[in-house]
Formats: structure tokens, sequence, C-alpha cells
């Protein structure tokens, strides 16, 4: 019978150390083929409870199953696309009005920096043209790859489609596979695991659906207090983009400014919508994401953020949507494995009033 080895710390940090070293680089070489995979496994976990429905209640077989639910939620996306497609065909007849209000809002601001800068209006036409010059010249270019982009999100969106449905009916298959993989004294463990997160993932993102409505709803209320048009349509642009961290919200902002010319040029209005998002950001940042996301994922802010930031260096948007689950099913498997948990307590968010060191009394004999 072989004895366990029982390695020092030193080598157990070590080992830790070049195992998560080791993934983040797999990811990063392969962001291209594992993003559309994890983002499927998302979407499949959070369609596993209506797949279980239409399979286990219903006895739909496992193929029908699983093609009735990406029906179910891709029908859910295509009405809010249709919904938003639908009022900016609206927004589009408003564009002679927004070209004029553009215009009287670029006065203002030239007449602004003259005032306050003593930058001459000719001054800074000069320098508007040579900017404009400079982007008519790198303009092929750039249009060049927006249309790549296009096509690789539209590649990519089919791809997560079909990754969706085999995660949907390979299901037990995979599960199989964990149990052969794991000792079966651990399979307990590989069960809790499983469990929690499938429970955590499904908790994050119904908590992100939720967090959008009530930000779509927040903005389009502040919206429509100050007199901006299609005040529901940039709310839920806002809700939307608000599902991008540090970024959508940003991209969220310029849009509202943008559709705020259909009614008017004035520098208040302006004004009036960077205070509606000023307070909308308040709320979510100190109320909405404290109360119903980080109470679901038990991630402290410290290791969210660095999350974040390292899943935006890596894999763009999509890394930045993926830090905070795979963060989540981290923290899951460190605390159920008794040589991790100290891992998993750094990445919770319990923190204690105080500490005290518990230190043995050296007694000396005379």
């Amino acid at each position: 019978m072989t004895r366990p080895v029982t390695l020092p710390f030193y080598a157990k940090l070590s080992f830790i150390l070049v195992t998560l070293i080791c993934f983040a680089f797999i990811f990063c070489i392969g962001k291209d083929i594992l993003t559309p995979v994890l983002m499927a496994f998302l979407f499949a976990v959070l369609l596993l409870p209506i797949f279980t429905f239409f399979n286990t209640k219903l006895k739909f077989p496992r193929h029908l199953a699983a093609i009735t639910c990406l029906i179910i939620f891709l029908s859910f996306i295509a009405g809010i696309l249709i919904f938003i497609s639908y009022q900016v065909t609206y927004m589009a007849n408003d564009f002679e009005t927004i070209k004029k209000n553009a215009n009287s809002f670029i006065i203002e601001i030239h007449k602004f920096i003259r005032e306050n800068f003593q930058v001459s209006i000719g001054d800074q036409k000069k320098y508007l043209d040579s900017v404009t010059k400079d982007s008519v010249k790198t303009g092929q270019a750039k249009l060049g790859s927006f249309i790549i982009s296009v096509s690789d999100v539209l590649l990519d969106s089919m791809i997560i489609i079909v990754y969706t449905f085999l995660f949907l009916i390979y299901k037990e298959h995979f599960k199989l596979f964990l149990a052969k993989l794991i000792k079966k004294e651990n399979h307990p463990v590989l069960m809790d695991i499983l469990s929690q997160i499938k429970v955590s993932i499904n908790n994050y993102i119904v908590s992100l659906i939720i967090e959008m409505l009530v930000v779509s709803v927040l903005t389009s209320l502040g919206l429509w207090i100050i007199g901006i048009k299609y005040f529901i349509l940039l709310g839920l642009i806002t809700g939307i983009l608000n599902l991008i961290p540090y970024i959508g919200i940003t991209i969220a902002g310029i849009i509202t400014i943008l559709a705020s010319l259909t009614g008017s040029g004035e520098t208040s209005v302006i004004l009036g919508i960077l205070i509606v998002n000023i307070i909308v950001q308040f709320i979510d940042n100190n109320l909405l994401v404290p109360l119903i996301i980080n109470s679901k994922v038990e991630i402290n802010a410290f290791v969210s953020i660095m999350g974040i930031i390292v899943g935006g260096a890596a894999a763009g948007v999509s890394g930045m949507f993926l830090a905070i689950p795979l963060l989540a099913i981290l923290k899951i498997i460190f605390d159920r494995i008794e040589s991790l948990s100290a891992w998993g307590y750094l990445m919770g968010n319990h923190v204690p009033r105080k500490f005290r060191w518990r230190t043995r009394k050296v007694t000396t004999e005379n």
C-alpha cells in the first residue's frame, strides 16, 4: 500500500501557481476556440431547467427538448433585437433634426473653447480638418476590419448555438466522463461541486438579467423626466450595454447623447443625460451589484475587478463577461478541496471584523 506524498508548502504553492499560469496561457492562445465553448456552457446551464422540464416532465426526446430550448432562447433575443430595430427605424426619420442640432451643439462647443481657452474658431476648424483628413485615409482600413469583426461575431454566434445544443444533449456523457476521471470515494465532492456550479451560474445569469431590467427602467424613467425622445429604447440599450463592465455604460451614454439631438441640442439636456447616467450608475454599483450580483457569486470586489481586467486583456469583451462566472467556478472548486480552501477564502467576500493570532506561550524551566 502506497503512502500519500506530503509536499512542503512552497512546493504546493509552486504547483498551484504553475497550473493556473498554464490554464491562463492555454486560454490566451486558444481564446478564439475556448471563448465560444465557455459562452455555450453558460447558456446551456441557464437553459438546463427548461431542458429538464421538456425532457423529464413532458417526455420530449433529448434532441427535441434541446431544440425547443434553443428556439425559446433565440425567440427572446430576436424579440429584443426586433424592438430595437423598430425604434431605430423611427429614429432615422429624425436624421435632419439630429444633423441640425448637432451643428448647433458643435457651434456652442467652439464658442466655449474660444472663451475659456483662447483658441480661435478658425484654428479649431483647421485642427478638425486635419483630423478629418487622417480619418478618411484610415477609413477604408477601419471599414474592412469592421466588416470582418461583424462576420466573426455572426460566425461565433452560430458556433455558440451549436455548442449549446451539444452541451444539452451530451450532459450525462460529460458527467460520466468526470466520474471516470475522479476516484469513487471523491464522487460525493464531485456531485457537490457540479450542483453548486449549476446553482451559481444560474443565479449569476438571472441576476444579470434582473440588473439589466432595473437599470433599463431607471434610465428610461430618468430620460422621460428630462424630456428625451425614445427614452424606452435608450433605457433598454443602456441596460443591455451595462452588462459589459466599465466600457458599456460609456458607449450607452454616447448613444443617448446623440439620440437626444432628435429633440434639442441644448447643453442643459446633455448635462441632464450625464446626471441621469451618474445617478443610475451610483444605484447600480452601490445597491444592485452588492445585493443582486455579489450575494449570488460570493466573490469579493478586489478579485472581481482583477478578473475582469485580466479577462478583458485576454479575450476582450467576451473575456470580461466570462470573468465572473469562471471565478465563481474556481471558488466553488477551491472551497471543496481541502488543500485549496485558503484560496477559496481569499476569493470570497466574507471579511472578518478583526483577527487575532493564536500563539503558544513558551514556558521556560528554571
